[in-house]
């Protein structure tokens, strides 16, 4: 049995085939997924899991070069805004529009739906390399 904290396998697996700067989307039960986009849905009932507790157990096992948010968050959705900013305090966060993300979205390897019912609760994390 693994012994690392994460323990979806599909989420490990997309995450092992994870190469520098490809892109996975941790997202709100909201966000519309694109079609030709791998969707692991975790969600259960509102608000479980909640996005930072999906975030978390995904850095864990991520190594993160940078991240983008909707700038929409910073005045929508202050509370969780706060908290990426203290996850990523040596990261850099890239703010586009909630139109722009959609579309990167669009380039993802996966995006892992939560059950965060709270708006602009997304982010992409872009890989980055442990050597």
């Amino acid at each position: 049995m693994k012994k690392g904290t994460l323990l979806n396998s599909e989420i490990i697996t997309e995450i092992s085939k994870m190469g520098h700067t490809d892109k996975l989307v941790i997202a709100d039960a909201g966000l519309p997924i694109p079609k030709d986009v791998k969707r692991i849905d975790i969600s259960l009932i509102k608000g479980i899991p909640s996005f930072i507790e999906t975030l978390d157990a995904v850095l864990k096992e991520l190594k993160v070069e940078s991240v983008i948010v909707a700038e929409e968050i910073k005045e929508k959705n202050p509370d969780i805004h706060n908290e990426l900013l203290k996850k990523f305090s040596n990261i850099e966060i890239k703010y586009v529009s909630h139109e722009q993300f959609k579309k990167i979205t669009e380039s993802a390897k996966a995006v892992v739906r939560t059950g965060e019912c709270s708006p602009y609760a997304n982010v992409i994390l872009e890989s980055g390399v442990i050597f």
